[in-house]
């Protein structure tokens, strides 16, 4: 069996992305090796016209149909269990361009009460608990997961889509929470130094 054969069983049988530390341990070659053997694998799956491909998704290999085959695959395999909420989504986004961020930030850009929505993300595990922000209350912080990269296809957070002008203020805080938060920060300083 040819190493790239073996590459496609292990990117077939694994379902979710493989790095190429895991790739290189399986097929008991270094890491660079292994990267080679996925891209040598794409060039014979794109060669073969195969309906597959090799993507890089959340920092690591996985096996995936081509969009060309979208409304085909589409038919057999419906995600309607896996749909987000325009609520879901609206955070989600707000969570990916501002990440670090914290419910209280979340909800001011909503303008709603986010809870419910953040406790749904974290239970489908596509945002997790980043820290404690430093300030008063030491509210949570929240950050995208690799779920999240697997989720949307994407390889790192580098690949999100640039955010409209528009969009991107709508995204900033209002100044005076920027004020609030620099005053926190002052007491917290003042704080350390009286210490």
């Amino acid at each position: 069996m040819s190493r790239v054969a073996e590459l496609e069983c292990l990117l077939f049988v694994a379902g979710e992305p493989l790095d190429a530390r895991a790739l290189s341990q399986a097929l008991l070659c270094d890491e660079a090796e292994a990267r080679g053997l996925a891209d040598e694998l794409e060039a014979v799956l794109r060669e073969r016209e195969s309906g597959l491909q090799v993507v890089r998704i959340a920092g690591g290999y996985q096996l995936a149909t081509r969009p060309e085959h979208a409304e085909v695959v589409g038919r057999l395999v419906a995600r309607s269990a896996g749909k987000l909420s325009r609520a879901a989504l609206e955070t989600l986004s707000i969570v990916a361009y501002r990440q670090p961020t914290t419910l209280p930030e979340i909800e001011m850009v909503r303008g709603v009460s986010s809870s419910g929505v953040v406790k749904t993300l974290l239970e489908r595990g596509l945002i997790a608990e980043a820290g404690r922000k430093q300030t008063v209350g030491r509210p949570i912080l929240y950050a995208t997961t690799p779920e999240f990269l697997h989720y949307f296809g994407l390889n790192d957070l580098a690949d999100l889509p640039p955010l409209d002008e528009g969009v991107a203020d709508g995204l900033a805080l209002p100044p005076l929470a920027a004020e609030e938060e620099a005053v926190s920060e002052e007491a917290a300083e003042d704080e350390e130094s009286a210490d």
